[in-house]
């Protein structure tokens, strides 16, 4: 079975003149060295394919594939997740991962908490911000917390972004309308512990891989700074008892509310009660091998990362009604168990 591979590079960007900030999210060499090692051993002909431009380059000639596993970020817009699966929807061929709309509605932070909302799941006060027109209509509480409404890996994120008055609200929202040129998310500042919970399957089939806690040494605001510095300050832990069991609760709830597909992450945070409450979910979560928080989480809990990605591949595989292409996937390196 072919198994294409889609990414975005992050030196292919560097090299067009973007900045580290602007490519955070991209995958390095050893990310798209470590997937296909993991797909080879499960027995597909691998071939990579690479961003969207190059996908929309093959797809014109004619080449075609079984399977894609697609791992695109994009680079622009608040679209730039759904692009890939949009393309491969249109030309029948199946994928890993979500499908455009999820991705979509979960990149939009503003859209994704509305949604959460209507489900019934505690998600804190929330307001979307489009101009600095907008301050002035919103009965603000304070401390509360800002950020961009469709980044990712922190960015836009600092100590700043906890603000305690209207003065600091609106130099910060001044300078990120500048900065991003995007609406901007104001919510409640949520002080207790932050988890993250590993998921993979799909619906009904989705399951937690564990709670992993984000502890920061110094601040208390997991940024793009502390992200590109984590080995140096964060320290990650597994959480048990009834937190964990409140956190898969609410994860799985969001997971499968969603629709979301195959593997990723979802945030939490504790509020002033102690309750778990939603920050955010990644549907397309990082797989770089040793950084990334989901095969960091795996580890701690046990998983290699070959169960990680042959677990995903699976969900994605049953959801097509395809298999492994392994005779014997009992005696293979990989374990799967769904």
């Amino acid at each position: 079975m072919k198994m294409g591979m889609t990414y975005d590079l992050r030196q292919d960007y560097l090299n067009q003149g973007l900045s580290m900030e602007q490519t955070a999210e991209l995958d390095k060499p050893e990310t798209i060295e470590g997937i296909e090692r993991v797909l080879s051993s499960l027995g597909f002909e691998v071939e990579r394919i690479g961003n969207a431009a190059q996908l929309c380059r093959l797809l014109a000639a004619g080449l075609k594939w079984d399977m894609v596993f697609n791992i695109c970020e994009g680079i622009f817009g608040p679209g730039r997740e759904s692009l890939v699966p949009c393309l491969l929807d249109y030309h029948r061929i199946p994928y890993v991962f979500s499908d455009p709309a999820v991705m979509g509605l979960c990149l939009h932070k503003g859209l994704c908490k509305r949604a959460i909302r209507d489900m019934g799941l505690p998600t804190g006060w929330f307001h979307v911000v489009r101009s600095m027109g907008d301050l002035k209509e919103i009965p603000m509480q304070f401390p509360a917390f800002v950020k961009p409404v469709s980044e990712g890996t922190g960015k836009g994120i600092s100590q700043r972004s906890l603000v305690n008055n209207q003065t600091e609200l609106e130099k910060l929202c001044r300078n990120l309308f500048a900065r991003y040129n995007q609406p901007l998310l104001v919510e409640e500042y949520l002080p207790g512990k932050e988890v993250t919970v590993g998921i993979v399957g799909s619906g009904t089939k989705a399951n937690a891989i564990g709670v992993m806690e984000v502890i920061m040494a110094e601040e208390n605001i997991y940024s793009y700074q502390v992200k590109e510095n984590y080995e140096q300050k964060v320290q990650y832990g597994l959480i048990h008892g009834e937190m964990k069991d409140e956190a898969i609760n609410l994860a799985l709830k969001v997971w499968q509310g969603l629709g979301c597909l195959d593997g990723g992450r979802v945030d939490l945070r504790q509020d002033k009660h102690g309750h778990m409450t939603f920050i955010e979910i990644n549907p397309l979560a990082g797989l770089n091998p040793i950084h990334s928080d989901l095969p960091i989480l795996c580890r701690l809990a046990g998983w290699s990362y070959e169960r990680l990605l042959g677990e995903i591949t699976m969900s994605a595989l049953n959801r097509y009604g395809l298999e492994m292409p392994v005779e014997d996937r009992s005696a293979s390196a990989v374990s799967v168990v769904l």
